[in-house]
């Protein structure tokens, strides 16, 4: 809710009728409209005056940036193909209209044969793992969390990354549930759950066929819905058998004792809701561990009850997608993959196009990326709101709006509803939204498909189309509709989007993947192997997301600086004392940070919240210059949390294990 006066957006507030926030924002988006409003904030074209990489531009008008883009991308064409062209959009936008979520820009790249953009970079080996389960990454109405009476909070940290939650999690307390965060960090939600287990990195797998193994043990498996709802039960049972909590409790670190408490209270208690988040899942066996994860609701029938199951996302529920129109491509292209900068960012591609992300910052293999980047024979072009990592690196800068200045659509992958986003105020300088730059730049190209020259309005009257429960007259004027489900909601009461219409324990689907048929525990990198090296686990910061909001001087300010925390006994075996700065580093780079000696990480770990700019860094690095390039078991998703790090006191001079 915005507040105007004379042309100018004077307050932000949450909406207190909004059902789901209740009024409430968070720490970062509190200070919105400061944000708006920075000094360092971009305002006109800019072409590159200076050296790659130096962030030296000069001013130029929009004429000149969009006739400089059309002659590059005609000249790239002609020469080269458009696959040379890569499109690298990233989720810093989430809307239908203006953002990833509606694929902005794609015709205009299919009417050009531009290479495919693979945005694999958020939660798709997650998102993979719960489809061979569910037939969906879609479960529990997070609202339904305040009927739940025991929660599993596993690898999420409800306070600082959806603290809208937290409401209906206190809700439910009231009522009597047991909170439990699984976390190899105590984080600030872990800390004000009743019990914390913290968890080896990357083998949440076997936790959860461990905890399933103590539900055998209690005769508290629900046959009835293994029955008549579930596929492959007698194959997983014998996977399940695999995992005594003795066994499980030498693979994840924790007692056996909390093991196994754990379990009997999941044996015994309905509803059960776990709520398992993006950050879990960037492991090697990430995507096996969702999957995993989404079988407990089977076995204990969760599934049947208001408060029970699992929620990873809600975004499968709204039907609705631009379409891209896959029918202007010329001719079949190839897909790049986001995370896979550094290997495919070769000599093939001529232009690479970023909006709504900041790959410098947030992508693995930060030094190669790097260098990548400054190839000379790159025309790089970045729309952008702020002078990112990645903005230096560009050949021309054109400027976008922001969320205050422009039309958009938008559903939060965390809650039940589509909401409606009005500009309120006019944007600053010569901003322009992402629908309209490409508008602007192919009628400069000459492009004359009309699919391209659809306004805002027509766009989001094609996504409604999709729907007969939301009307764009009605929704403009509420700024919110719930999604077309009853209230409260129960997923798969008439059965699941699977092959065999039930949940599936054993899945062809998997096996035609190259995955094992049957849900199994995958471990993580460096969970698979002994070592005295420390796993790096890369948090969310409490006051950035991801890189957005990291030049804010207050929040730059409160997150202070970059710090590694260390558990006792590994600072002590390696000379570290609170205060001091440190190496951390492996094979494919290093970076400076405070040490922080702190029992909120359990032994083996070393935890650097991520997020921070390069250039506002002491070193100019951040924790994704110790990130491999490297796929999870599923989808290709990115392994943050699986690499191997040595620390050592900044003034030493070391090469032991400086490997990945």
């Amino acid at each position: 809710m915005v507040t105007v006066q004379d042309g100018e957006a004077v307050e932000l507030r949450g909406n207190r009728d909004h059902p789901f926030t209740r009024g409430s924002l968070c720490v970062k988006v509190n200070r919105y409209l400061e944000h708006t409003k920075a000094a360092d904030r971009i305002l006109y074209p800019m072409k590159r005056v200076g050296p790659k990489g130096s962030g030296q531009f000069e001013r130029i008008s929009w004429d000149e940036a969009l006739a400089t883009c059309a002659a590059r991308l005609t000249e790239i064409i002609d020469e080269h193909g458009g696959e040379a062209i890569w499109p690298y959009q990233g989720t810093g936008t989430l809307g239908y209209i203006q953002g990833e979520t509606g694929e902005a820009g794609r015709r205009f790249w299919n009417v050009l044969g531009a290479s495919q953009h693979d945005l694999n970079i958020c939660s798709r080996a997650g998102r993979d793992g719960l489809r061979f389960t569910n037939g969906t990454a879609a479960g529990m109405d997070p609202e339904t969390f305040a009927l739940s009476r025991l929660i599993l909070l596993w690898g999420t940290n409800t306070l600082t990354s959806g603290h809208h939650l937290w409401k209906f999690i206190q809700d439910a307390r009231a009522a009597g549930a047991h909170v439990v965060a699984i976390d190899p960090i105590r984080t600030r939600t872990a800390e004000q759950a009743d019990e914390h287990l913290p968890i080896r990195p990357g083998t949440d797998g076997a936790l959860a066929l461990g905890l399933l193994h103590v539900v055998l043990e209690e005769g508290a498996e629900d046959r009835d819905y293994l029955e008549n709802h579930t596929l492959g039960w007698d194959e997983f049972k014998a996977e399940i058998l695999k995992y005594p909590p003795s066994r499980v409790a030498e693979l994840t670190g924790l007692p056996e004792a909390d093991i196994r408490s754990l379990g009997v209270r999941l044996a015994h208690t309905r509803p059960t809701g776990i709520r398992a988040t993006m950050g879990l899942q960037r492991h090697r066996g990430g995507g096996s561990a969702m999957r995993l994860i989404a079988c407990i609701p089977g076995v204990t029938g969760d599934w049947r009850y208001p408060g029970g199951g699992v929620a990873y996302s809600t975004s499968p529920y709204v039907p609705l997608a631009v379409d891209p129109r896959e029918d202007l491509l010329p001719r079949p292209v190839r897909t790049l993959t986001m995370t896979r900068l550094a290997d495919e960012l070769d000599e093939s591609v001529k232009c690479l196009w970023v909006y709504a992300a900041n790959p410098m910052g947030s992508t693995p293999d930060q030094n190669r990326i790097r260098q990548r980047l400054l190839r000379e024979d790159l025309f790089t072009v970045v729309m952008e709101q702020f002078p990112t990592d990645t903005v230096d690196y560009a050949d021309i800068v054109l400027p976008a709006t922001m969320q205050t200045e422009h039309i958009d659509l938008h559903s939060g992958y965390g809650h039940m509803y589509l909401l409606w986003n009005e500009p309120a105020v006019e944007p600053p300088g010569e901003c322009l939204s992402t629908t309209e730059t490409f508008r602007r730049l192919a009628r400069t190209m000459g492009l004359t498909e009309p699919s391209l020259y659809d306004s805002d309005l027509e766009l989001a009257e094609q996504l409604l189309s999709r729907t007969s429960a939301i009307n764009l007259d009605q929704i403009r004027k509420d700024g919110w509709a719930r999604f077309d489900v009853a209230t409260p909601f129960v997923p798969f009461t008439e059965g699941f989007p699977t092959p065999s219409g039930r949940l599936e324990f054993t899945s062809d689907k998997a096996a035609a993947a190259g995955h094992s048929r049957v849900a199994t525990y995958v471990p993580s990198r460096t969970a698979s192997e002994p070592s005295t090296r420390l796993t790096l686990i890369t948090p969310a910061s409490h006051t950035f997301l991801n890189t957005i909001f990291a030049n804010n001087p207050e929040l730059l300010r409160r997150s202070k600086d970059p710090t590694v925390l260390v558990n006792p006994g590994d600072a002590a075996t390696r000379g570290l004392t609170t205060g001091q700065p440190a190496r951390v580093f492996n094979a494919h780079g290093e970076l400076t940070a405070k040490v922080e000696i702190t029992d909120k990480v359990r032994p083996g770990v070393a935890a650097i919240t991520k997020g921070r700019w390069l250039k506002l860094s002491p070193d100019g690095a951040n924790p994704n210059a110790l990130i491999e390039e490297a796929d999870a078991d599923m989808a290709k998703g990115p392994l943050y949390h699986d690499n191997w790090v040595e620390i050592a006191p900044a003034n030493s001079i070391t090469t032991a294990a400086h490997d990945s």
